[in-house]
């Protein structure tokens, strides 16, 4: 509703440091741990990160909706394409198994995992046009900023600009198709959730930590992400993902003969 909003003195920092001393998952030594964050409700983060790492995200409380933007970290102008990402597995629900296309024909990341399977390859993230006229403000230093303005924060890190930030893909807050063709806001599964991806290149990660522009709440409602990153390596021609379909497969050797052709 216009003139909602939240009272500043109640919101978290804008960047949550990472926790000193996070335990890595199980299986996964110490030493390989390279990114640990809770991102508060509001918030955004970044970082590059190397071909072959495992990122796991989790909605902690079960209020988070994580959107994410992927970029070769080596050429930026390549980047997460939603509309490929859902045409090449024809299948526009994202879950374990899906290939994070980009606009180049190369998978940039894989969801190797996923126990939310409540997420949106549709909808993009909130503007600031939006979020001014339904809590009275949408400024990413602002009581309620919007997704859109954060990922361009991001992106801004990177020499990336405006035109630089394509729709978005959204974790944990799903939306599903009616036979109408109307969106349905189905919220989130609950707390504990989480989705891991694969890094298939060096990316860059942005990831805005707002509510989704269907959320029906008329306050500004986001709980906190936790975000893990540990070294790995990318997918393989003997993984069952590799071949899962004709247009799949031709993605990743794309993707297999450019990073074979740069030596990552």
């Amino acid at each position: 509703m216009p003139g909602r909003r939240a009272a500043r003195s109640s919101r978290p920092c804008r960047r949550c440091p990472p926790r000193p001393g996070t335990a890595p998952p199980e299986g996964v030594d110490a030493g390989d741990l390279t990114w640990a964050e809770i991102v508060a409700g509001g918030n955004y983060t970044n970082k590059v990160v190397a071909r072959g790492t495992t990122l796991r995200l989790t909605d902690l409380a079960g209020d988070a909706c994580a959107h994410v933007l992927l970029f070769n970290a080596d050429q930026p102008w390549e980047r997460l394409n939603v509309a490929d990402t859902v045409k090449i597995p024809w299948q526009a629900y994202v879950t374990a198994g899906h290939p994070l296309l980009s606009d180049a024909g190369r998978v940039l990341a894989t969801v190797v995992a996923d126990t939310s399977g409540h997420h949106d390859a549709l909808c993009g993230t909130t503007s600031r046009g939006a979020n001014e006229a339904r809590y009275g403000d949408g400024e990413a230093q602002g009581p309620s900023p919007a997704g859109r303005e954060l990922l361009l924060l991001g992106a801004l890190k990177h020499g990336l600009g405006p035109r630089d930030v394509p729709p978005s893909l959204s974790f944990f807050q799903g939306v599903r198709v009616g036979d109408d063709g109307a969106l349905a806001f189905m919220g989130s599964a609950g707390a504990g959730g989480s989705v891991t991806l694969r890094a298939e290149l060096p990316l860059v990660v942005l990831i805005a930590n707002v509510p989704h522009p269907l959320d029906p709440r008329e306050t500004y409602t986001c709980g906190a992400l936790e975000v893990l990153a540990w070294r790995g390596a990318p997918t393989a021609p003997d993984d069952p993902l590799w071949a899962a379909s004709p247009e799949g497969e031709r993605a990743y050797l794309n993707t297999d003969d450019y990073a074979t052709a740069r030596g990552i």
